[in-house]
């Protein structure tokens, strides 16, 4: 049995402290019925970011959460690409939050660095996109990567009280709601977390045995 398939009915941990993103990996991975941990949970350290990319981020924890806890891990290194600020604050997405994680402070930031290019919110180029790089890893160092992506545009002010990060101000096409107006699993279905996520699980189901 493939080492993906072997993963159905098994525990993994997921190389994140954060509780929002914990509960929604919960949801997604439950077709592969799972046993997963949080980082967090388990007192694993947090190594520090250093990838120039998202895939490069997602393979730092999810190699530092395996080899310290002996199990697979799967990371996920995600944020908002804003086109009209060059794809920022793309990998720097959390750190806009600063060590409090406040995430309505980075909304404004985006916000007004935006209005300080263009001259205006309504004038400024406000397509986004909210990009997913997994990346799940062996004890032993062995990797699989996958990747999701939605687009859409930036809205402002915030809307919605569910989600999480750039959530109320993220409208991603073919939607009128922010992510974060939306049920949990309405966002499911449409996040790039889910599309990353089906990725890993279309590879789980079409791995042959043995490989």
């Amino acid at each position: 049995m493939s080492r993906l398939a072997a993963l159905q009915g098994g525990r993994l941990v997921l190389a994140s402290h954060n509780p929002g993103k914990l509960r929604e990996f919960r949801q997604l991975l439950a077709p592969l019925e799972v046993t997963l941990r949080g980082a967090g949970e388990l007192d694993l350290p947090e190594p520090e970011e250093t990838g120039t990319s998202f895939a490069g981020n997602a393979r730092i924890k999810a190699l530092a959460a395996a080899r310290a806890s002996g199990l697979p891990a799967l990371a996920d290194d995600s944020g908002l690409a804003a086109y009209g600020l060059d794809g920022a604050p793309g990998i720097h997405s959390a750190r806009w939050a600063g060590p409090e994680k406040d995430f309505a402070a980075a909304m404004r930031r985006l916000r007004e660095e935006l209005v300080t290019r263009f001259g205006g919110f309504e004038r400024a180029d406000r397509r986004a996109a909210f990009v997913c790089a997994l990346c799940l890893a062996w004890p032993d160092g062995e990797l699989r990567e996958f990747e999701g992506r939605v687009e859409g545009e930036i809205v402002w002010p915030p809307r919605g009280e569910g989600g999480f990060g750039y959530d109320p101000v993220f409208v991603p096409e073919g939607e009128s709601r922010s992510f974060a107006e939306m049920q949990p699993a309405e966002k499911d279905a449409l996040s790039h977390r889910a599309r990353a996520v089906a990725a890993l699980l279309a590879a789980a189901e079409a791995d042959p045995p043995g490989s």
